[in-house]
């Protein structure tokens, strides 16, 4: 009798705390969607009611015109075009410089080595504000503002992906280098041949990061083209807020076309980006 009520009282604890970490999931999963669901909402509103007091969540009256002004206040398709182009160059980028980088510090031997690693880790806990007036200055005189060069140029190298597939090679056995060397492989070939197609999820894990970074990034694209044809959809969005009023139904109609894409990306990489997460916090 004694077993089973022990038993039981263990089994009723467990209840317990599976239901107290549904529940607190279950908040977390709320008060991250809200906010969203606030933006569709909006999007179908007045003017008036957006900004009314007491706030409504449901609208009056749901308008559609507010996507179609949306529509014809912002060049979309140009702005679509603009983001996919800088996720691209930038995965692009980040994909291939960072995977070399990180095959060099984690496979390669030469002087230096641990100094230029570190400025890689210096250069991560440094804020991204600070390198915005060089960046500036160097587009400048080369004249390539209001480009989609300027907008992919400060992600042409990426620290993070540096450190990050720098962990994944770290992972890979030496043996495998050592193989393909007496198999005859040059450290291109065991690169290339090699270690790279070892390193796939990694890949695939820091493509969907950059693209994430790469479509929230605002401050950059505002400052580097100052061309509303030449902007991102981040950026372009921000030139809908009036200096004294904001149609918020039009704003929120805009996001929430500018968001269609990136659940999109993250639907069809659902996995990758689930793996990322994991592998980030396993290295």
């Amino acid at each position: 009798m004694k077993r089973t009520g022990k038993g039981g009282s263990q089994s009723q604890s467990r209840r317990w705390n599976t239901a107290l970490v549904y529940l607190a999931l279950g908040v977390g999963a709320v008060l991250m969607i809200f906010p969203f669901l606030w933006m569709f909402l909006t999007s179908f509103k007045s003017p008036g009611e957006s900004v009314q007091i007491p706030p409504t969540i449901l609208p009056q009256q749901w308008l559609t015109s507010n996507y179609s002004q949306a529509l014809v206040s912002l060049p979309f398709v140009r702005l679509y075009i603009n983001t996919l182009l800088l996720i691209v160059f930038r995965v692009i980028c980040a994909v291939a410089f960072s995977s070399a980088a990180g095959f060099a510090f984690a496979k390669c031997r030469f002087k230096g080595k641990n100094v230029l690693f570190s400025l890689v880790i210096v250069q991560m806990m440094l804020p991204t504000q600070i390198f915005i007036i060089p960046q500036y200055q160097m587009l400048a005189k080369m004249g390539l503002t209001n480009t989609i060069f300027a907008l992919v140029f400060p992600g042409l190298v990426s620290a993070f992906g540096t450190f990050f597939l720098r962990q994944a090679y770290m992972g890979i056995p030496d043996e495998l280098g050592e193989a393909a060397y007496l198999d005859g492989c040059n450290k291109w070939q065991t690169f290339i041949k090699v270690m790279m197609p070892l390193t796939k999820s990694s890949m695939a894990a820091l493509t969907v990061f950059t693209a994430v970074f790469a479509y929230g990034d605002l401050m950059w694209p505002l400052i580097a083209n100052t061309d509303l044809n030449m902007m991102t959809l981040s950026a372009g969005l921000s030139t809908l807020r009036g200096q004294f009023t904001t149609n918020y139904p039009v704003l929120m109609a805009g996001s929430v076309l500018a968001m269609v894409p990136m659940v999109i990306l993250y639907l069809v990489f659902q996995r990758q980006f689930i793996e990322g997460i994991a592998l980030t916090g396993g290295k």
